[in-house]
């Protein structure tokens, strides 16, 4: 999942049931050990349609040649459906009663939902009488994903799996925002129907992925290493707050373990190991004392193009800010307290392509509040000084993170590829991508530096370093 080799596209449009268009959709491992690709077409009356595929040549390692049946579609938009929003269709997973089943995204007015259907052959499919899910006021519910999660440790499971001792994961893109948004809860098996955990958000307000430029993420089950695969798109010109809705386009990230949090209430993710073989030239950092102010440059890596992990450490938490019960939108509160702003606790991180003379910089930082009864960490990667070429969308993102601060430490690790910033804080408990164009910090006049601006010491208690070699084949 490192090095890619370019082929040609496996599927596009070429039948009438696809002939506008071959969109999102999923694989599926049938028990024969064959794949098969479900997939949205646009047909002759721009209806999203739900289609297959299976391979031309299965003896081809690469699997380049797809065949598209004469009998799809398989799945139309009946008179209760909206043709233009319904599209996505999932991995399917195969139940209890030899039953297959899949979900599609889509709308009823703004209520946002996964449509269900149940087929024995894979080939007839029956919608179910209720979705899966949905909630109010969402809108469109594109590329959804549903799987099983352990729960205890890391180790990934198929998605047909069921057991007394797993939770289950409903991912949705919500196009109003674009933004990848997901629940932990509950599969009630006997009745399709999927029930969020109680301390599980439903809505816009709901756990991500990712806080950042992340969309259109779809996860896979790795059984060559029993893990589950997280990957996205860092999308480059859109946001969640422009009242008119642009095109998109971007890169995909790298991909990502994910695994259930230890409490139960949310996923953790990590970059996979293998990317660690691109792992190049390195540099370690030991209990760094940075007072208020201060900072210090991270040198003998190439910091265009790096892998970095930070252990932060706090003498104290005495000086923290107080935190106002109205801060629900961590984005907002990062627009108004910066990596300028100076707070008690932070904020302290790191500083991602940054020009020599600091015209142009990332900042990754947390920032620390006090709370009635706990202490509330904020997360930021702040594009708003990426660059200094005018009209580019840089936005602040933000997350709030679940640490424990007992042992007063803070863990951070950002992956830096010239226009990428991917973030990863307290072990992957909270994730930021932000996309940024530097004009100054490019190449070898790119700079990487921890920093402190709060008026509370921090000691960088380690850090580890990595300049990032390019993969051997890339696309």
């Amino acid at each position: 999942m490192i090095n890619w080799e370019a082929l040609e596209p496996a599927i596009y449009s070429s039948k009438p049931f696809d002939i506008n268009g071959c969109w999102s959709g999923s694989a599926t491992i049938l028990p024969s050990n064959k794949p098969v690709i479900l997939y949205t077409g646009i047909d002759p009356q721009q209806r999203q349609v739900q289609n297959y595929a299976v391979p031309s040549n299965l003896s081809d390692p690469y699997l380049r040649k797809w065949t598209k049946p004469d009998n799809n579609p398989l799945v139309v938009p009946d008179q209760g459906i909206n043709a233009t929003a319904f599209r996505d269709p999932t991995t399917a997973w195969l139940g209890n009663d030899g039953h297959w089943r899949i979900l599609v995204g889509g709308k009823r007015k703004r209520r946002g939902m996964a449509f269900l259907y149940r087929s024995k052959d894979f080939v007839n499919w029956i919608k179910a009488k209720h979705p899966l899910h949905s909630s109010p006021e969402t809108g469109m519910w594109e590329c959804p994903d549903f799987y099983p999660v352990s729960v205890m440790g890391k180790t990934g499971l198929d998605t047909s799996f069921m057991g007394q001792s797993v939770k289950h994961v409903l991912k949705v893109s919500l196009n109003v925002t674009r933004c990848d948004y997901y629940t932990v809860g509950r599969y009630v098996r006997n009745k399709d129907k999927y029930v969020p955990n109680n301390n599980s958000v439903d809505g816009w307000s709901r756990l991500r992925y990712d806080y950042g430029n992340f969309y259109a993420s779809k996860t896979f089950f790795d059984a060559a290493k029993n893990r589950r695969i997280l990957w996205g798109w860092a999308n480059e010109s859109d946001s969640p707050h422009d009242d008119v809705q642009k095109g998109w386009a971007g890169i995909q990230t790298i991909p990502r373990m994910v695994w259930l949090d230890d409490s139960g209430k949310q996923l953790l993710q990590w970059p996979i190991k293998e990317l660690e073989t691109l792992r190049g030239k390195s540099v370690q950092v030991r209990n760094k004392v940075l007072k208020s102010g201060e900072h210090f440059e991270i040198k003998g890596v190439t910091a265009a193009q790096a892998d970095v992990d930070v252990t932060f450490s706090l003498p104290s938490l005495d000086k923290a800010e107080k935190y106002d019960p109205s801060w629900t939108d961590a984005q907002k509160v990062c627009s108004q307290k910066g990596a300028h702003v100076k707070g008690g606790i932070g904020p302290f991180g790191l500083l991602t392509l940054a020009s020599k003379n600091l015209e142009e910089y990332t900042p990754v930082f947390f920032r620390i509040f006090k709370a009635a009864n706990k202490h509330v960490v904020l997360m930021c990667s702040d594009a708003r000084s990426s660059s200094l070429k005018d009209g580019l969308y840089k936005p602040p993102f933000a997350g709030f993170v679940d640490a424990d601060l007992a042992d007063k430490k803070l863990s951070l690790r950002s992956l830096i590829d010239h226009s990428v910033v991917e973030s990863f804080g307290a072990g992957g408990k909270t994730c930021i991508t932000s996309r940024v164009y530097p004009t100054l910090a490019v190449f070898d006049d790119a700079h990487l530096s921890a920093f402190n601006n709060g008026t509370e010491t921090v000691v960088v208690e380690n850090v580890n370093a990595w300049s990032l070699k390019k993969p051997f084949k890339m696309n």
